[in-house]
């Protein structure tokens, strides 16, 4: 080959590699009248957790592995709603899936929470949109519209598992280029979810976390000394009401690692989360 034509081969083969990012809101996102909000900005609070806050105009991030499987995951990083966890609960993430032929979706929804009284309702939106812009455009980003799943942390895991159960309770005004009839992801891994137990009653869950038939297989992760309204009990509750339907369920509950271990290299078991849900993957086929 050319030295030329070598170095152009070189060149596309990059490009074709490089994350694709998608607004998921073209014309801007649903917001309430009057609201404002500062420009987006990353914080830096000097312990090495890379944070995002203040995001208004929502997007996907595509990022493709080297010999794709046709599974996609769409990673929805936590932080109460208020920030986004965008490194160690997503790009890095977003570096596993891809190591195991999983594209990665890095959703980055909206923060702070509008209404404190329902703060998932924006990001309960965007988690929507995007669920429909990869159905809806699978073949292009070369995904199967039947192997799309969603995983999240704390809040955002609370986001997957609301994205799981409600995935066709829209408060937004549909698109059909952008918007699928059907946005209920084909599994759910939410790890150490938050808001699903209140914070006086921590072994009941609350009234929105509805389990039906048509709820998808779930893989959940958590850590025994999680305290709160981040409490492990909120998981094993889940789990035993997809146990009580029959439906596929998967639960890790391990004694050590508190809450938002993420993709920290700690030490403990939880270090390892990833790989029990690699395992869980391919055993459910989603990795063939």
């Amino acid at each position: 080959m050319k030295p030329i034509l070598f170095a152009l081969t070189l060149s596309v083969a990059a490009q074709a590699a490089e994350p694709l990012t998608i607004k998921l809101w073209p014309l801007g996102a649903p917001e309430k009248n009057g609201f404002k909000i500062g420009p987006e900005q990353e914080m830096n609070k000097g312990d090495g957790i890379k944070r995002v806050t203040n995001v208004s105009d929502p997007t996907i991030t595509i990022y493709k592995p080297e010999k794709a499987n046709g599974t996609s995951v769409l990673v929805c990083p936590g932080g109460g709603y208020s920030i986004l966890a965008i490194e160690h609960e997503g790009t890095q993430v977003c570096d596993y899936l891809n190591s195991i032929g999983v594209t990665a979706v890095l959703l980055k929804y909206r923060v702070p929470r509008r209404d404190p009284a329902n703060p998932s309702l924006e990001p309960l939106q965007d988690s929507q949109r995007a669920m429909g812009i990869l159905r809806q455009r699978a073949g292009e980003f070369g995904l199967r519209p039947d192997r799309i799943g969603i995983l999240g942390f704390s809040a955002g895991g609370h986001l997957s598992v609301m994205t799981a159960l409600h995935a066709n309770d829209r408060t937004y005004p549909q698109d059909a280029a952008l918007d699928a009839m059907d946005a209920t992801p084909n599994f759910a891994v939410p790890v150490y979810p938050a808001y699903l137990v209140g914070k006086d009653e921590t072994f009941t869950l609350l009234p929105e976390v509805k389990v039906t038939e048509k709820a998808p297989p779930m893989c959940l992760i958590h850590a025994h000394d999680d305290k709160g309204v981040t409490s492990a009990s909120s998981s094993a509750l889940l789990y035993l009401e997809y146990k009580k339907l029959n439906l596929p369920a998967e639960l890790h509950i391990f004694a050590k690692g508190g809450h938002g271990f993420g993709m920290k290299k700690t030490g403990l078991p939880t270090a390892e989360w990833h790989l029990r849900v690699g395992e869980w993957m391919r055993a459910m086929g989603w990795l063939e």
